[in-house]
């Protein structure tokens, strides 16, 4: 699943595809610089300096969350049938 993001230089991740400019870039590589700023390395070669008061849109991929096996019980009358409630209903 892919979602909508804010970040700025503490949650960007790697696989992030920012909006920069109006285009599209995949980041690659992160480097830490001075002053708590960040170097994005994008896969197509290029690079951003990004400051820590700079915030951008992303796309980001989510894993897709699954039931776990039991997480969902079933409601209504059991296998043998019959009412749900008890003493004559």
């Amino acid at each position: 699943m892919v979602v909508s993001v804010t970040v700025d230089v503490n949650t960007v991740r790697l696989g992030d595809q920012l909006m920069v400019g109006g285009q599209v870039f995949t980041v690659s590589d992160m480097t830490a610089l001075a002053r708590g700023a960040r170097r994005l390395d994008f896969g197509s070669g290029e690079s951003f300096t990004m400051g820590p008061a700079t915030v951008l849109y992303a796309l980001r991929r989510e894993p897709v969350r699954r039931p776990v096996v039991g997480e969902f019980r079933r409601r209504g009358p059991g296998p043998g049938g019959g009412s749900r409630f008890r003493g004559g209903f």
